[in-house]
This record gives structure tokens, sequence and C-alpha cells, in this order.
């Protein structure tokens, strides 16, 4: 997983200057974990990304009261909505990961069983994915990186 990246703060900030500072911060970690995000074979980077949305998230309801409050909900919203469509993707493959290591400690009788599990584990994983993908797009299309950047700025 992923590290937080430091909030770089210090005690004659005000309120407001430290959720610039940390707004900034968690929206610059979300989108840096974008790159690959929906390679199937790589659940780390979903793991991470998810992470990353839930710091931002957490973030952006402490820091609530500095923020005009229109667009403070609406960004809010869409990184709930973005939170939930990586969600729907890391649920399978968590589930898959789990199904391949429990495959290997059985014995071959019991494979069958296994695969089929895994396979539908796959098609919630393919569904997951072109869920996260609607939402990538529209975090795109709506630049939720530029209105973040925007709210941080002091």
């Amino acid at each position: 997983m992923a590290k937080a990246r430091p909030v770089e703060l210090d005690a004659e900030m005000t309120f407001a200057q430290a959720a610039s500072v940390t707004i900034a911060t968690r929206s610059h970690e979300l989108f840096a974990c974008a790159d690959r995000v929906l390679d199937v074979e790589d659940i780390e980077r979903v793991h991470d990304m998810r992470v990353a949305s839930r710091r931002l998230r957490a973030a952006l309801e402490v820091f609530a009261p500095c923020f005009d409050r229109d667009d403070h909900r609406h960004l809010l919203r869409e990184v709930k909505g973005l939170a939930c469509a990586l969600g729907r993707r890391r649920d399978p493959d968590v589930q898959i990961d789990g199904l391949r290591k429990l495959r290997g400690e059985l014995p071959p009788k019991d494979h069958p069983g296994v695969d089929l599990l895994i396979a539908r584990a796959r098609d919630e994983q393919a569904a997951g994915n072109m869920a996260l993908r609607e939402a990538l797009e529209a975090v795109l299309t709506q630049d939720l990186r530029g209105r973040l950047e925007e709210l941080a700025r002091p």
C-alpha cells in the first residue's frame, strides 16, 4: 500500500491554510495513483487509489467549514462516487486473489468448483472495471482535479 504523503503544516497556519495544503496534497496523491488503475493484473493500483480517495474524502469532511458550501458538497459527492467505483472494482480483486490462494491449497478434485467461483468473480471484476472506467471518464470530463485544485487555492 502506498504511504500517505506528508502534509506540510506548521503551527502558524490558520485552519483555512491547513485546509488548502491538506486538500492539495491529498488531491495530488489521488491522481498520482490513477496511472494504469484499470489494469486487472495489478490489483494494488486500485487499492492505492481507493485508499487515497478515502484520505481525500476525510480531509474534505474535516475542513468543510473552510470552503464554499455548494462547491464543497459537489466535490465531496464526486470523490465519494469515485471511491464507490474503486470499491466495486476492488472487492472482486480481493475475492479472486483469495480464491487463487485457496485453490493452491485444495486437492485437484476441488479445483473445478473454485475455478467456477473465480470465473464469476472475474465477471464482477469486469463489471467493476467498466464502472470504474466510467467514473474516471466523468472525473476527466468534469475536471475534478482542476476543481479540487481551485478549492485548495488559498
